[in-house]
């Protein structure tokens, strides 16, 4: 009985504030509309805000309120989790107002949805790059600001996600080997070589490293005989490489192994 009244009651408080929400969209009061469109935002009922704010932002527009009301729609699709579409609004924010109150953070959030919409490193890295400019040039623009060191911890964490896929092409070509008569261990030495002049302070830095030394290997295995002795010599070269940047590495008894197999290729 209970359950059965409170499910009543919830049902009658949705009901009313739906009724509530349709007659202030029929309102032709805007002063009404923003401060409802403010009683929703702080609420949390982002969606009913972003509805409210689009409709009277025309009225404000050239006014002071007209920056707020801008900030505040940025926000509300925050709050959807509408990444994309708050990156527009803020980018927006700082087309109209360069020098406007929310300047600062409009800046910072820009790279901050951008952020929030990268994706898993296997995938497309197209808002990962573009997070990691905007970032970057948030903190070349705003030095002093409290953000920058947040910032600059995103910088990181998303150039190691780039790393990692880096990696994983690399480790892709280097699958594929000489499928189809192509030289793929080529395209996995310089794929990885690139992840690391990119990113050389990733946690990524021993796998790309090994994957070199890993591909020339291959390639040395399956050279004929004119270009066999120096691709051995140059595997031989990438492991000297490899153990003065990881003496301790955790591919340390592959790369001996290769290392061993080498050196008797060209003692003999």
């Amino acid at each position: 009985m209970k359950k059965n009244l409170f499910s009543l009651l919830i049902f009658l408080l949705v009901f009313a504030s739906c009724g509530e929400y349709q007659n202030i969209l029929k309102s032709t009061d805007p002063e009404l509309k923003y401060n409802k469109a403010v009683e929703y935002f702080d609420k949390g009922d982002f969606m009913r805000a972003a509805t409210l704010f689009d409709e009277v932002s025309s009225y404000y527009k050239g006014t002071d309120r007209s920056e707020i009301v801008l900030n505040y729609l940025a926000k509300s699709y925050m709050g959807q989790k509408d990444y994309e579409t708050a990156s527009e609004y803020y980018k927006t924010y700082i087309k109209t107002y360069p020098k406007g109150k929310f300047i600062t953070e409009a800046k910072y959030m820009i790279g901050y949805c951008h952020y929030l919409n990268s994706p898993d490193s296997r995938l497309d890295q197209t808002s990962t790059y573009a997070a990691v400019a905007a970032l970057q040039e948030f903190v070349e623009f705003y030095p002093e600001s409290e953000r920058v060191p947040e910032a600059n911890r995103l910088i990181e964490e998303l150039d190691n996600k780039l790393a990692q896929k880096a990696y994983l092409n690399a480790k892709l070509y280097y699958n594929l080997g000489n499928y189809l008569g192509f030289n793929n261990y080529e395209s996995a030495v310089i794929t990885a070589q690139n992840g690391l002049k990119k990113y050389p302070n990733s946690s990524y830095t021993e796998d790309l490293s090994f994957i070199i030394l890993e591909a020339k290997y291959q390639q040395a295995m399956q050279s004929f005989n004119d270009k066999l002795i120096e691709r051995y010599r140059n595997t031989i070269d990438e492991y000297y490489n490899y153990i003065a940047d990881f003496p301790e590495g955790k591919h340390k008894k592959q790369a001996e192994r290769i290392f061993n197999e080498c050196n008797k290729v060209v003692k003999n």
